[in-house]
């Protein structure tokens, strides 16, 4: 397997610019995902790596190789698409074993090799059947056994589960990251789902119009967002915005909402005019203290826990909290945050302000 790494990448079709000089390092043996929401070049990122597409500038390299003008067929990859693109004239062996075929390898060779990609992926059984009678999971585990039989330096899956149901896609997501990691592959995985990429991925990219937002591991960009749409696209609901305008100073510990004092972590970044304080549902705290406090418009339960949305001084709010309490529309309630969970962003860029990721937790507000 290999190490990728991605310098500077842009892509151009004409006046539009599908890709804006992206940087980043996927290490080898990654499971890496390209997250973003449709059009945002994520797909196109991933063609320039396999060589479907050539870059109009920039530099990619594959175990050490400079490949950004290399053909696909050069490049030692191989492909998984979501519409598994499968030979329908052929049974499952013969599926997973053209690759090995096309390249002369011997029958005996063959043999073994598509007998030890079928075990792995639980395929022993089907190997005789056309694939056109096969279930959506049993022709994605052909596509992904005539991927793998190559055994190749990396791996490029283009929303590989976007054709299944709900229930069999998480089943499958659960399978995908178990296989990647008894391979060991580095993988490279384009995906509009937040949460099969907070699931499955060491290291997530999210892009959007074409420019990367934040890169790093799934806990990091969750927990902090280097910008609103980071924020708004990852986490189910998304992170809370309440607005207000104001000033933080370079230092501060304390931002005024709704005329009271709210702890944040330390900033190392000032601003002023129009700012934004982000806070995740499940960070929320009710309770009958604490002087900013919002009014309850609704519940929706949800099991072990209840989704609470308010309205506030600041805009409305959503809080996850235990199902158990107790807690009824029109009631005004006290809103407490932990300052470690806090972020703040700048509203007319949209960036997060520059804060102590080791900051103590100065209470609630």
């Amino acid at each position: 397997m290999a190490e990728i790494v991605i310098r500077n990448l842009r892509k151009e079709f004409g006046a539009f610019t599908a890709v804006q000089s992206s940087s980043f390092t996927i290490e080898d043996g990654e499971f890496f995902m390209l997250l973003g929401p449709s059009g945002c070049g994520k797909t196109t990122t991933l063609r320039m790596i396999a060589g479907l597409e050539l870059p109009t500038s920039g530099e990619i390299t594959i175990d050490g190789e400079d490949v950004s003008q290399r053909p696909a067929s050069q490049r030692d990859i191989a492909f998984v698409f979501q519409m598994f693109a499968l030979y329908p004239h052929m049974n499952v062996r013969k599926n997973i074993s053209y690759p090995l075929i096309s390249q002369g390898m011997p029958g005996a060779e063959v043999k073994k090799k598509v007998a030890e990609v079928a075990s792995i992926l639980g395929i022993t059984d089907i190997l005789d059947r056309p694939v056109g009678g096969l279930s959506g999971g049993d022709r994605q585990r052909v596509a992904l056994g005539r991927a793998i039989v190559r055994n190749p330096k990396a791996f490029m899956m283009d929303e590989p589960l976007g054709a299944l149901d709900a229930e069999f896609r998480e089943h499958m997501a659960e399978e995908l990251r178990a296989l990647h990691d008894r391979m060991h592959a580095t993988t490279v995985y384009v995906t509009h789902d937040q949460l099969e990429a907070m699931q499955m991925g060491d290291k997530i990219v999210v892009m959007n119009h074409g420019v990367i937002e934040q890169f790093g591991t799934p806990q990091a960009i969750y927990d902090k967002p280097a910008t609103m749409f980071v924020a708004e696209f990852i986490g189910s609901p998304p992170m809370n915005f309440l607005r207000f305008k104001g000033k933080v100073a370079d230092g501060a510990t304390a931002v005024e909402l709704g005329g009271e004092p709210i702890m944040v972590p330390r900033q190392r970044q000032g601003s002023e005019g129009d700012l934004v304080l982000g806070v995740r549902p499940e960070h929320v705290i009710l309770s009958d203290e604490g002087a900013y406090r919002g009014e309850v418009l609704a519940t929706e339960y949800l099991g072990t826990t209840q989704i609470v949305t308010l309205m506030t001084l600041n805009g409305e709010l959503k809080a996850r909290v235990p199902s158990d309490q107790v807690i009824h529309a029109g009631e005004r309630v006290g809103l407490g945050f932990n300052a470690r969970t806090l972020t703040l962003f700048d509203a007319a860029s949209g960036r997060a302000l520059v804060s102590d990721l080791n900051a103590e937790v100065l209470g609630h507000g």
